[in-house]
């Protein structure tokens, strides 16, 4: 590899019952992640749920995320929402930490023409003291990000890169036609494997804070050029997506219970998303993956602690 591989994971953020942050949550998600050799955060990104955090969970997590991580790893904050005017106000409140940089999705519930989100962004970078990168999900927001959109704003000289959720296909071209000069940071876990293969070095996504030792086995494997071992870690962390993906339970309540389970304290699905069921946790942990992530590890269960 001529470049050291960056994975950054998308934080949840754990909550209080009353939806406040819950810091010891916080603090243990991020030490599980510099443990397992992360060496990036997303924080109040997708993962993160900043749309749906109070004003002041949302400010508190940002401060108490600089504080815990102290420099060790890079650290981004989801800043996008719905308007110039509502993207900048979170500027705002979170450029004054010491933070790598800002990242905003394109705007949604309302379509915006790629005329618009040009001016969106460069409007936004001008008025940043924070380096800016875009955020590419059109899945949600409706909005894609055009190749040619996406070339003229790597222009601005504080648009310093692209978080793309979208196919890789989508981004390739830009990646062709700029280089090493834009970050183009891929969200692609099902595809991670081909990707480093082929040199591609920066990824991030919101399964990496289940799953960090997988994360790292990743790495070591592209490193030492071991596609084997790699190939079978794919295959795990695909299948781990494919069953969150399908099972009963909402995402994010099934993704609380193994947060919890590793140690992590708090809830990770605001409401109105429903919490998982005792049942439906039950047969969570029965399932072949689910058990290949915690086998041979002391555990957090119940008010017990186990070795599965």
């Amino acid at each position: 590899m001529t470049r050291s591989i960056k994975m950054i994971t998308a934080l949840g953020t754990p909550l209080t019952p009353e939806e406040d942050l819950h810091v010891e949550g916080l603090a243990a998600h991020l030490q599980d992640q510099l443990d397992h050799g992360i060496n990036g955060f997303l924080v109040a990104g997708t993962m993160g749920l900043m749309q749906l955090l109070k004003e002041t969970t949302y400010r508190d997590l940002v401060a108490q995320s600089v504080a815990l991580n102290a420099g060790r790893a890079e650290l981004l904050v989801g800043v996008g929402d719905t308007s110039y005017v509502r993207t900048l106000e979170r500027i705002r409140m979170v450029e004054g930490y010491e933070i790598d940089g800002v990242v905003a999705l394109a705007p949604f519930f309302i379509k915006y023409s790629q005329e618009d989100l040009i001016e969106y962004y460069r409007s936004l970078a001008d008025a940043s003291s924070r380096p800016l990168f875009l955020y590419d999900l059109p899945q949600t927001t409706g909005t894609k990000l055009e190749v040619e959109t996406v070339l003229q704003l790597a222009q601005h000289p504080n648009i310093h890169g692209i978080k793309c959720s979208d196919h890789f296909v989508t981004i390739r071209p830009v990646m062709d036609a700029i280089g090493d000069e834009f970050r183009v940071i891929i969200a692609q876990p099902t595809l991670m494997d081909v990707l480093l293969r082929t040199g591609v070095t920066e990824h991030l996504d919101g399964i990496y804070g289940v799953v960090p030792e997988w994360i790292a086995t990743m790495v070591t494997a592209t490193e030492q050029e071991d596609w084997e071992t790699l190939a079978a870690a794919q295959q795990d962390l695909s299948e781990l997506l494919r069953v969150l993906q399908t099972f009963s339970a909402p995402l994010f309540s099934s993704v609380t219970s193994l947060l919890n389970r590793r140690g992590i304290p708090g809830n990770f699905a605001p409401r109105p998303m429903r919490p998982i069921t005792a049942a439906e946790e039950a047969e969570l942990f029965e399932l072949p993956i689910v058990q290949k992530i915690f086998a041979g590890k002391t555990v957090t269960a119940a008010d017990e602690n186990v070795t599965l």
